[in-house]
């Protein structure tokens, strides 16, 4: 019997379809050095994240306290509470609470009222800052220390100009 070289069965050597335990450990190691790059930059990231939207919020609140002065026809007091939660409360003249904001429990806000006589931060229907007062809210974060720090900066005719500024 002859057979043909064309129907004789050809058997392929078997191969491995894995990965080598070395071929693992590189791959692992190379992942390991570009998160340790990484980690830094995505931590001041969030920080600088949060710094922003708590002059957001600063923001909102300066700008609602004057709109709402203007529709009350009455004076609307922005109220900064420091203590844990840390929020800001719009109250009128009968210290009727309108609106709260919360703000980040890691953002720091520094608030300087000038001139130093004036102890609150005061809408007047009429457009103006009660007592000709300006203020600034300095917004720094406390989980980063190379966060950029942004001033929320309020003029005593109530315009609101929000800049950065250089270390906290």
């Amino acid at each position: 019997m002859n057979t043909s070289l064309y129907g004789s069965s050809y058997q392929r050597p078997a191969t491995s379809a894995g990965f080598t335990l070395i071929e693992l450990m590189i791959t692992i190691a190379v992942l390991a050095i570009i998160v340790s790059i990484a980690a830094p930059n995505i931590s001041n990231q969030l920080a600088n994240q949060r710094v922003k939207s708590t002059v957001s919020t600063i923001e909102s609140a300066l700008k609602e306290a004057k709109a709402e002065s203007i529709i009350r026809r009455q004076n609307i007091t922005v109220v900064y509470n420091s203590s844990t939660p840390k929020t800001i409360t719009l109250q009128d003249d009968t210290s009727t609470v309108l609106s709260t904001y919360n703000i980040a429990s890691q953002s720091t806000i520094n608030q300087v009222i000038t001139p130093t006589t004036v102890t609150e931060v005061t809408f007047q229907f009429n457009k103006v800052m009660s007592g000709g007062a300006s203020v600034s809210y300095t917004v720094c974060d406390d989980a980063s220390t190379s966060e950029t720090p942004r001033q929320v900066d309020l003029n005593s005719i109530a315009n609101i100009n929000i800049t950065t500024v250089g270390s906290c």
